[in-house]
Parts: structure tokens; sequence; C-alpha cells
């Protein structure tokens, strides 16, 4: 606190023009203080028979002439550049005052008077407007809250925020209340800086959080922003930005308009709007301010851009001319909510400047609104004395040679002063007026022992009251204004951010109209954006549609976005997904990976089914191996028809007849149990083809095991010529059946423990589900087909040692070329069965097994069919089952012979030497 009051007695010894001076003699008794100058104010004061004052503070002027810089001494500025819409406003503070005093309900037996002051917009005149309603001007001595004899109860005013700001610094340090009409910087609102100042226009930080919602619903990323060089641009982007980051949404460049005109500070505000992709730009500046970088925009002939507009000139005729509309047409922003004020414009039109002579101010008004010079008046008419806009050279206006008559009619003019389609700010000083009286009013009517103040509840009495008791009451006003609306602050003094959007259009007379196209309003517990639904907005684009504002165009579904190192988040590269990662929306972050069963399509914008891969029936590859299948089985089924019809022949009942007979059953069902590798494959069918498929080849096996022992027998008898006993004919069944039984527990075994299952193979290709057979134990299915792979071993070794029997028909050699086949395609289809994926691994394996069934079949089968069918001659018992005389007088058993005589008899057989 200590050290705010320092900045404060520093702030008033800036400001001030006067200095106290004591001046005494010996014989002097006391001190007396005198001015030594006075400040060049104008405005205006009726505070006679009032008990109390209301001050007020309004930017009459626009500006302050700038310095003689030969002068040295501190001078007070005069002040150029008439502004309409600050009189108006000045004006209607009077008119509310005049229409409290005429109420009854409100401060009954109390009047009250004004004291106004223009502050130009500059800081430097509203510290001085300040400091005269404080102090006065003609006092001997200071006299706080007392300048016009009348009692100072509170302040209206300053304007534009950066003269609340600067006025509330001191206005503060007595607490002296002071009501805000037009001020919205968010700083305002820290009632620790600023403990005395509240307002009934909302805070910028309604606004920002408005201004970025807008931004959402239209689509833009990719916004500038230029803001004034005072505390109201710099606050308003700053907490514009914070609401932009939360938003996650970037601000392509941010400059400021300079308060005093400098060309490289403007240069660089339009360089950074004429080079930037941002197509949309937030304007954060009064209409004062904009005007030099409006020129400048014409200058430049910088068009197709969107500006959204704070309320400070959203409204403005200072801007909304026909010949800025090229440029700042469409422009889209936020303005107060506007209202009608009854009697407001009768009063403004009741006025003359040859009533008093004295009242510079409407002379000023008259001369400028009807572009003529009052008679004898000393008021300088329309001269600017600033360097021009775009900073090219000195311009002063001449002196207008017409007189005024005083016959000119206000209702002829066309200016902001008598416009009031549009009161909004003007709404807002009728409210601030408002507040100080409706605070007044309930102190007034405080009774003893029931008041708000310690100790003993007690009151305080109009006149002589302190400011911090008239402050108690501002801070709990709660009214209902003329239009039915009800203004109440909260513990910041804000009132609520209520908004008007509007749209700048052209009218049918060639003039730009504020158009409203929606409402920023508190709805349901929340601030929502609404728009009329049959409102058209006026976009300044080559194609008048929409703006398109971003820096980097939305990533499409398929890809995400790339962080660019050290630039905004809105800046980023579109990377493609990566295979099975998807962005269904545009925008995105991150892809998402796809499920299990999904694999992302070519676009990487979806998740689709993955194809599942299966050996199908309809399959080209699948029809084939069926129609093999079933011509394996059906040429299996021939012979056993043939050996059916045939069965009584010597070649069918040489060497076992039930069991070729077995082996030709086993080789049909080993062909048909490849079609259980075909199609969909499910559990039952997973367990049903490795089981048959064994039990098959083990039947089969085992068939021609019985026979080429029998063979191996034959050729050790013919070898030794010695008697031997021989098999008998039921032992080739039983070793059939163990052979069988074992494989069949096995299987069993199998089915039971770890039976196999379908599995999604999605390891082998990602954007495939192959499905296949999980064989579950690989220890179960090594011993099924190990059996298999042990007989036919034995087989293939018997028949090899038997191979040179000579016979009319050469059964063993049959045999053996049945085995080697049977053992070369096995062995093939290791290699093959490992190097191939999906459904070819399917089809090796049945090709395998029908190869090797066919196999059998052919070199076991064909040659006795073919004797059977075509060479029936040789179909005899004499060259089936008889002996053949040998040259060299040896007797040698023909495989044949020794098989009929093993299978017809148990005798004995003897071979002699």
């Amino acid at each position: 606190m200590a050290s705010r009051k320092r900045c404060v007695v520093l702030g008033l010894l800036a400001f001030l023009w006067a200095q106290w001076a004591s001046e005494g003699t010996e014989e002097q008794e006391e001190e007396t203080c005198r001015l030594l100058g006075k400040f060049d104010l104008n405005g205006y004061v009726d505070a006679q028979n009032h008990s109390l004052v209301i001050g007020g503070l309004f930017p009459i002027h626009s500006r302050i002439i700038p310095p003689n810089e030969s002068i040295l001494e501190p001078v007070s500025a005069k002040c150029e550049g008439f502004n309409f819409r600050g009189f108006r406003w000045m004006k209607t503070m009077i008119h509310t005052i005049k229409e409290i005093n005429q109420r009854k309900d409100i401060l009954p037996n109390i009047t009250l008077g004004y004291q106004i002051f223009d502050t130009c917009s500059t800081i430097s005149k509203a510290m001085e407007s300040a400091m005269v309603l404080l102090t006065g001007q003609e006092e001997n001595k200071p006299n706080i809250r007392n300048s016009t004899g009348a009692y100072l109860a509170g302040i209206v005013g300053s304007g534009g925020s950066s003269l609340s700001i600067a006025a509330s610094r001191i206005l503060g340090l007595y607490f002296l209340p002071q009501v805000g009409y037009a001020s919205t910087c968010s700083i305002l609102s820290d009632k620790f800086q600023f403990p005395s100042y509240v307002r009934t226009v909302a805070s910028d930080k309604f606004q920002s959080v408005a201004m970025v919602k807008l931004i959402q619903h239209f689509g833009w990323v990719w916004v500038g922003t230029i803001a004034a060089d005072d505390d109201y641009g710099k606050y308003g982007v700053k907490t514009f930005k914070e609401q932009m980051e939360s938003a996650n949404l970037c601000v392509a460049f941010s400059e400021t308009i300079p308060k005093v005109y400098s060309n490289e500070k403007m240069q660089r505000a339009v360089e950074a709007v004429k080079s930037s992709t941002a197509r949309v730009v937030v304007l954060y500046a009064s209409d004062f301010d904009l005007e030099p970088f409006a020129l400048e925009m014409v200058h430049h002939n910088i068009t197709d851009r969107t500006w959204i507009a704070s309320e400070a000139w959203i409204t403005s005729a200072l801007l909304a001319k026909p010949e800025y509309f090229p440029y700042f047409g469409g422009s889209i922003g936020f303005a107060v909510p506007r209202t009608d004020i009854p009697g407001l414009k009768e009063f403004l039109s009741d006025v003359h400047p040859s009533r008093d002579p004295r009242d510079v101010l409407t002379i000023e008004f008259w001369q400028t609104a009807f572009n003529c010079t009052w008679p004898n008046s000393s008021v300088p008419y329309n001269v600017d004395h600033r360097v021009n806009m775009t900073g090219r050279e000195d311009r002063a206006h001449a002196m207008s040679h017409t007189l005024c008559t005083g016959e000119e009619k206000l209702e002829d003019l066309r200016n902001t002063y008598l416009d009031v389609s549009q009161l909004r700010i003007t709404n807002n000083v009728k409210q601030a007026v408002y507040v100080l009286a409706y605070a007044l009013d309930h102190l007034s009517r405080c009774e003893e022992g029931q008041g708000p103040f310690v100790p003993g509840n007690t009151c305080a009495y109009l006149p002589d009251f302190d400011p911090w008791q008239l402050m108690f009451y501002v801070k709990a006003v709660r009214f209902t204004t003329h239009d039915g609306k009800t203004v109440q602050m909260d513990k910041n003094g804000d009132v609520m951010g209520l908004y008007d959007i509007l749209n700048w259009q052209l009218d049918g007379n060639g003039e730009i109209a504020f158009v409203k196209v929606g409402e920023y309003i508190f709805k349901e517990n929340k601030f929502e954006l609404i728009f009329k639904k049959n409102s058209t907005i006026f976009w300044n684009t080559e194609s008048s549609q929409l703006p398109h504002s971003v820096c980097t165009d939305v990533c499409a579904p398929g890809t995400r976005k790339g962080i660019r190192q050290g630039e905004p988040i809105c800046c980023f590269d579109c990377i493609p997904c990566a295979d099975g990662h998807v962005s269904e929306e545009a925008g995105q972050r991150e892809c998402e990976q796809c499920g299990e069963d999904y694999w992302s399509n070519a676009q990487r914008s979806k998740c689709v089914l993955k194809d599942v891969e299966f050996l199908a029936y309809d399959d080209a590859l699948g029809l084939t191996l069926v129609v093999l299948s079933v011509f394996g089985a059906l040429v299996a089924l021939a012979v056993m028809v043939v050996y059916g019809v045939h069965r009584r022949t010597p070649l069918v009942q040489a060497n076992g007849r039930g069991l070729s007979f077995l082996t030709q059953a086993s080789l049909a069902t080993t062909a048909l149990s490849s079609m259980l590798f075909i199609g969909k494959p499910y559990d039952w069918s997973c367990m049903a083809r490795q089981v048959t498929l064994a039990l098959g080849f083990s039947l089969c096996l085992s068939c021609i095991l019985g026979k080429t022992v029998s063979l191996f027998l034959a050729y050790r008898i013919s070898k030794s010529k010695t008697r031997l006993i021989s098999m008998h004919p039921i032992c080739p069944k039983i070793m059939v059946l163990l052979s069988v039984l074992v494989e069949t527990g096995i299987c069993i075994a199998y089915l039971v423990l770890e039976p196999p299952k379908v599995y999604k193979n999605m390891e082998s290709q990602n954007v495939k589900i192959i499905l296949e057979c999980n064989e579950g134990s690989v220890e179960f299915l090594c011993s099924m087909f190990g059996i298999d792979i042990f007989l036919a071993l034995l087989c293939f070794l018997t028949t090899f040692v038997a191979r040179q029997l000579p016979d009319n028909y050469y059964e063993g050699k049959c045999i053996t070329f049945g085995m080697l086949v049977f053992f070369i395609v096995w062995i093939s289809f290791v290699p093959a069965y490992l190097s191939t994926k999906g459904k070819f691994k399917v089809a090796v394996e049945i090709f395998a097994i029908l190869a090797s069934s066919y196999g059998l079949l052919g070199c076991i089968f064909a040659p006795k069919c073919f004797i059977i069918l075509l060479r029936p001659e040789r179909n005899t018992d004499e060259i089936v089952g008889g002996r053949v005389p040998t040259v060299d007088k040896s007797i040698q058993l023909t495989s044949a012979s020794v098989s009929s005589e093993l299978n017809n008899t148990t005798v004995s057989t003897i071979l002699d030497d």
C-alpha cells in the first residue's frame, strides 16, 4: 500500500501544472498557497442550487494539438478533432440527470447537478479533468470533492480504457466512486488497483471469449491481431491470446498501432497484414486509433480481409464510410446491445450556439456539423495540426470562409450526433448515471440502527457522506432499466457480457449498415453464440463466401498432424497414417490402430474387415483339388469294383484278397479326406482332417505291410531252399488290426487332451486373416504320423528285399515303387509346406495326400487291373499260381504261387534242391 501511494504521489507531481509555494515572512503567522496556472479545460457545469454533483468525463474531442517544442515550460494543451459521438454521450448524461431530478421515486427532495469535462481522448486531459473535479482551480487551498461548491458524489467516465485507468488511479486514492460506460479493459476488474471503479459495460474478458467462439464457429484457426498501443489494446489482445491458446487456435501475427503516428510502426503493422496467410484479423482499438490504419489499408489497396471488430469501433461512424467499404466491408464484431431512449432525440435537437456565446463546445459542434464559421467567434474551425495519416505531408484545413447564419437545421444533418438508431454506449452512459443515482437513493433511505456500517449499524447521510460509504451501495446496486433489463454488478464491479453480433453491409442508399446477424447471450446457465436463422452475412472476399483462414489446411482423413518444430500448432505437416492405423476424421492429431480383425483401407481413412483367406470350394485351386480328390476316390472304388467282379480269379486271390479290398477302401478314404482341408475351417473339421488322414494311411500301410511280409517270407523260402513254417492267413489281419488300434488310441488321446482348433493367423499378412487350423500338440501329431511313417518304412524294407522274386507279375517291385513314390512325395512335401503361406500351404498338403494316394493306387493296383481287364489270358492258375521250370535246375517259387499256397493251406512247403 505504501509503494502504491508513493507511485500516486509521483503521478500527481507529473500531471499537476500548479505547485504549491509557501511564502512567508517573520511577521506572517500562517502560510498561503496559490496556483501558478490553470488547466485548459472545456465542459459544462450546473452545480448551483444542487446539493450533490456528479462529475462527467467524455471524449468530446479526439486528440490534442501537438505541443510547440520551442516552449520549454509545461503548458496545458488544447484540443481538436470534434467528436460527435462523445458530444452525444455528454448530452445523454445531462438528459439523464434532468430525468432523475424530475422523478419522485428516486432521491425525492434532492436534485443532482453536474460538472462535465472534455478529456480530448488523451490521458493528460483525463488526469487534468480528474484533478479539477477534486480540487478546483479557483481556491487558494485544495478542497477535495468540492470544486464547484456542491458535494461531489461520484464520477461518470472517462471513455476509453486508458483514460479510465489514469483517472481511477487518482480517484481511487479517495475511494471516490467512478462508473465507466465504455472502458472494457480487463485490468479495471482488479479491485486492488482500482478499488472504486465499476462499469456498466462488460469486461473484455467476456468479449475475448465471445470472439474465440465466433472464430471457432466459422472454422478459422489462423488469425492475426492488431491492437492500439494503449491499455485497451494491449490488455484486450492479451486476454484474447489466452483464450485462443486454451482453444488450441493460433495467432498468426500481433502488431500495434502507434498512438502518436510513427511511419515505421505503422508500416510494420500494414506489412504484417499484407504478407500473412491469415485472412481474418482481430482489431482491438478505438475508432480514433484505427483511422490512420484504415487510410494505410486504402493506400496499399489491401482487400480480401475479414476484420473482427471489438465494441470500440464496430458502430463507429468515423470508419463506417462508403469509401472504406471495399477494405472493411463485411467486418463482423461485437457491440453492446442497442436500445431506444425516450425523449433523447428531442433533447439532442434542442441545441443552438446563440443561446450562450461562452458555450465554445456548442459553437464548435455547429461549425463542424454545418461546415461554416460562427460570426464573431474565436473558436477555430476544423483545424488539424497533425502530420497526415499516411505520414507523407503536413496538412491543416484552411478556415472556412462561409459564415454560419444560425438558420441551419439540425434535422438536415446526417452525422453520428443525431443518429439514435444505434444507442449502445449512449445507453451505458444513462445506466452509469442511474447507478450513482440509485446508490445515493439507497444511502438516503438508510434507517438509523439498521445501517450497514460498523460499529452500531450506523448510516451515512446526505450530503456529507464519505466516498467509501457510497461505494458500498454502488457495489450492491440492482435496478431495472427503462427497457426492462436488469443492471447488477459482480464482485469486480462488472456487468454481464451480452453482445449483438453486427456485420457491415451496404444498404440501398450505398451507406454502411450495421446489420445484426446474431447475439452472444447468457442462456441456460451458460453463454451461447446464436445466429439468426434468416440472416445473411456479407463476406468481403473475392468469392463472397466464408473466408478460409488457416496456416495449414486441415489434414484429410488418412493423415495426422505432424508438428513443425518452433512453429505454432496450427502450422503442421500432414503425415499419412501407418499401415493398420486410420484417422477417420479430418484434423486428427494421432492415428488410431485398427482392431485385430480389421485393417486400414487404401486411403487410411477407415478400418475395414480383413480379407479372410482359406482354400474355398469356389476357388479355382480348391475346385481343382476337389475334382482330383473325388476322382481319386472314384478310381479306388472302381478298382474295388473290378476286384469284386473278378474276385475269384487267380490274380485277385493271390497275396490276400481281403487286404487288397481294405487297401483300396483306405486309399478312397485318404483321397476323400483331402476335402476336409478345403473350405472354411471349423473346430470339427480341424479335428477330423488330421485324424481321418492318419487313420486312412495307417489302414492302407498296415494292409500293404501284411502283403510285404508275405512276400518277404516267400523270398526267404526261395533263398534258403528249406521248408519253413508259413505265416497263418490271420496274422496279416491281426497286424492290420493292431496297427489301426494303436493309431486310433493315439488319435483319441489327441482329440481329448489337446485337440486342434481354428486359428486366425494375422502374422503372415497384415491385410489378411488366414484361417487355418492350430494343430494343437505337436507331440501327438508326430506320434500319429510317426506310426504311418514307421509302417511305410517297414513296407519299403520288406518289399525291397523281396523285389527280386521271379514272378510273372512283379507285385514286390510294384509295392517297392509305390513306397518310393510315397516317400518322395512326403519328403518333398516338408520344405514346400514350410515355405508357403495361407491357402497355398493347405493346397500343398492336399497335393501331397492326393499324390501319395494316386501313387500307391497306381503302382500297386494299376498293373493288376491292366491284366484283369485287358489281358485276361494271363489271369490263369498256370501263369499266376503255377511253378515255373528253371534252367539251372533250381526250384524257385514265384511270389504269386507262394502267396497262393500260403493262403490256401497251412501245410509246410518243401523246397527241394
